[in-house]
């Protein structure tokens, strides 16, 4: 089946998401990894108008800018993720299931919001995914600082058949 008839292309159109390419790694790491069946992706941070979308939850960014800002970096991870398996000879159709996030958001100490932010992103990969493949296992942790200022960085990992 080619990547436009697939529903997951089809929702992502639908959605009027274009799928970006690979960030460039930013230190010593690679976007991703592959072990067996699954796909580790490296944590991406949050981009707004092409730059690094900065903030501290609790002090000069509210839960819904974050929840925007968490479902930009799936749109990310969704587009390393579609990369890692077209590298192979795949698609986003061969994904079985979104095992697990990891969420960072950068907040002051009171801030207690983290799992809303994540939210963002966790509702666009069911969106995109459907439940039976996209419900995944999830922690979002409070931290007082991310790289380059970020507001959120998430990382994923991903089944594939």
């Amino acid at each position: 089946m080619a990547q436009g008839q697939h529903p997951i292309y089809q929702k992502l159109e639908q959605l009027g998401i274009t799928l970006p390419p690979v960030a460039t790694p930013a230190a010593a790491y690679v976007p991703y990894a592959q072990s067996a069946n699954l796909i580790f992706l490296s944590g991406h941070i949050a981009r707004k108008d092409g730059l690094v979308w900065t903030g501290q939850f609790g002090k000069n960014i509210s839960t819904t800018e974050g929840q925007a800002a968490a479902r930009g970096v799936a749109i990310d991870l969704m587009g390393t993720l579609h990369a890692a398996l077209v590298a192979t000879g795949k698609d986003l159709s061969y994904v079985t299931r979104i095992v697990k996030l990891m969420s960072l958001v950068n907040s002051t100490g009171d801030f207690t919001e983290q799992h809303l932010v994540t939210n963002g992103a966790s509702e666009l990969l069911g969106e995109v995914f459907g439940n039976a493949i996209g419900a995944h296992a999830r922690s979002a942790f409070g931290v007082a600082q991310i790289p380059l200022g970020a507001c959120v960085e998430i990382e994923l990992i991903a089944k594939v058949g």
